[in-house]
């Protein structure tokens, strides 16, 4: 019971984390290089991208979903029994920049603070994290500002 209780929390997490990611990410079934640099397609996917492909909407979910439930994975693995919400905002930024941000509690203060039971303070360091290396220089992307805004507000919503 407690077990299945458990996956359907990830499950959830996920989906809330999707809801963020589709709308930032945007769709794109043809490959690419996202502002930094990195070879992208579909929804964010930046594992193994065949820049000659064009992507069936039906690839690219499947690429959404399992790159988003690792993402989730993730997230509880190094920092579990976290609440939905913020499961799910971590999850999304986990998708979007790495495990760093959820998970090194020495190169990450919001992972430090998660650590420490310090949700709210680990949701406000989501903000931080919306600088990219474009052009050999780290500057804020719009893009991501508004990323972390959406995933703050919905990790504040599971701050007790």
């Amino acid at each position: 019971l407690v077990k299945g209780l458990l996956e359907h929390l990830r499950v959830a997490a996920a989906a809330l984390a999707t809801a963020i990611a589709i709308p930032a990410e945007g769709l794109r079934q043809k490959a690419y290089f996202d502002p930094p640099g990195i070879l992208t397609v579909c929804y964010g996917h930046t594992g193994q991208v065949d820049k000659a492909k064009t992507y069936s909407l039906t690839e690219c979910k499947a690429l959404l979903t399992k790159d988003m439930s690792d993402a989730i994975d993730a997230v509880d693995k190094c920092q579990p029994g976290l609440p939905t919400p913020v499961l799910a905002a971590f999850g999304d930024a986990v998708y979007n920049l790495g495990p760093r941000i959820a998970c090194d509690v020495r190169q990450s203060t919001a992972a430090r603070k998660l650590k420490a039971g310090d949700i709210a303070g680990a949701c406000t360091e989501l903000s931080k994290w919306d600088k990219a290396i474009v052009a050999g220089f780290m500057v804020p992307l719009p893009g991501l500002t508004k990323r972390r805004a959406a995933e703050r507000a919905l990790c504040l919503q599971g701050v007790a």
